[in-house]
């Protein structure tokens, strides 16, 4: 199991990374491409997009070709995504290359997170996910300091094939230490009708949501017109699936769980108190403070070194008492780590904020690992690769979701009511949380 995590972790690594890197260069690749702000966006948007469209394809293709081939297939795609970006010639052909990466980024968290709960075969999962969830840390953490050292002393290129090695060795690994598909995959069809009602409906969604913040609110043409388009296709598809007899998607029986609908609720909120948070906490830092990129990329590293530290013990803990108390004490933590950049201002000394961090890090981590272990607590080997496509949604659509609400909240009144707003929407985490198991569910 040990070996298994570890060869699954570093594949990872590549798009967690990723994520973070880009964002950092993104006005170099603006002035070096000629291009305006509004365009070079899309290099973000357009690799959001087709990680969204991709994750429903998730529990079809590890059930017809196997986890171990899926997986390299999802690294070979993300990696040919990042050599074809490193070489792109115009803005088009990064645009449309960086989406072949969000493809393969697309796919690989839930089939990681497939081919563990799998082979942990109802195991306790929090000391497991306190481990893969490591890479979701260094990422915020490494990823402002990695890029802003590329941009500042070599070709913005660099930005994507700083992948490669680690995709190789991913792939190496993978190659070697995964073990065998199963000689007689499922040869069940594919949901043509449904993937084509979902994929749609959650690009849709997200593409909204982006442009929330690039027209200062949700009452503009370019926002309403994606998520009115998305809503009529998730309630379609919604009907399709309850009465379809193929076999679904995302199987929406899950939902009849409710240890699995708590969680997945909570991965919802989760967007707005982690993926908005983290969009407020580095401009802080730049545009309060007047740090550099890297300096508040270091400046958050206490927030990662919170998780870091305690996540093995939370993970215990789970695994020991189950997971509302967890998740309980971990949103109160993380709420209490939060409050003083409400009352932070632009001479705020450093170190109560560097003490903050790593108390909100603390919680965020632990309540995060023990909703990622219930979402999957009491259900069986079939229904593991639908839930995880199903929990990668709800915390995509969710990061999106936060991130709008919370850019307009700063756009409109700074930034001590933005994190009010933040706080306020982590304390809404624990009306679901009262609903998880107070224990393991017994397989």
């Amino acid at each position: 199991m040990r070996k298994l995590t570890a060869i699954l972790v570093i594949g990872i690594l590549a798009p967690v990374l990723d994520s973070t890197i880009v964002n950092v260069a993104l006005d170099t690749l603006g002035r070096d491409l000629h291009t305006s702000v509004a365009t070079i966006q899309w290099v973000v948007t357009a690799y959001l997009l087709a990680l969204a469209t991709a994750i429903p394809l998730t529990g079809w293709s590890v059930a017809r070709f196997g986890g171990k081939r899926m997986w390299l297939i999802s690294l070979a795609v993300f990696l040919a995504g990042s050599v074809l970006s490193g070489l792109a010639g115009n803005i088009g052909a990064l645009i449309a290359f960086r989406a072949l990466q969000g493809i393969g980024g697309g796919l690989m968290i839930p089939i990681m997170q497939t081919l563990l709960v799998q082979a942990a075969n109802g195991r306790p999962l929090g000391k497991l996910m306190a481990t893969v969830g490591m890479p979701a840390l260094l990422g915020p953490i490494l990823g402002p300091v990695v890029g802003g050292l590329i941009v500042g002393h070599a070709s913005w290129r660099w930005i994507f094939y700083v992948n490669l090695p680690l995709c190789l060795v991913a792939i190496a690994l993978a190659w070697w230490g995964l073990p065998r598909d199963d000689a007689a995959r499922t040869a069940y069809r594919l949901d043509i009708a449904g993937l084509a009602l979902l994929s749609p409906a959650l690009a849709a969604g997200i593409l909204g949501l982006s442009q929330v913040a690039v027209h200062g609110g949700f009452g503009y043409a370019e926002v309403v017109a994606p998520l009115a388009a998305s809503a009529a296709l998730l309630v379609a598809f919604t009907a399709h699936t309850l009465r379809t007899r193929a076999v679904p998607v995302v199987d929406l029986r899950l939902f009849r769980v409710p240890s699995f609908r708590a969680a997945t609720a909570l991965l919802f909120l989760s967007g707005l108190s982690l993926y908005g948070a983290m969009l407020l906490l580095p401009l802080y830092y730049q545009r309060s403070r007047g740090a550099s990129v890297v300096a508040a990329g270091l400046l958050l590293a206490p927030q990662g070194l919170g998780s870091l530290l305690t996540r093995s013990w939370f993970g215990r803990l789970t695994d020991r008492i189950g997971a509302r108390p967890v998740v309980l004490g971990g949103v109160a933590v993380t709420v209490l780590g939060t409050l003083p950049f409400v009352f932070a201002g632009p001479r705020t000394a450093a170190w109560p904020l560097a003490l903050a961090l790593l108390v909100r890090g603390a919680g965020l981590g632990g309540a995060m690992l023990a909703v990622m272990a219930a979402a999957f607590d009491g259900l069986d080997r079939a229904q593991v690769p639908h839930a995880s496509s199903a929990t990668r949604i709800a915390q995509q659509v969710g990061g999106a979701f936060g991130a709008a609400v919370l850019a307009v909240v700063l756009q409109r009144t700074g930034f001590q009511h933005s994190f009010g707003w933040a706080v306020g929407c982590t304390a809404l985490a624990l009306l679901p949380a009262l609903a998880l198991p107070r224990r393991r569910h017994a397989r």
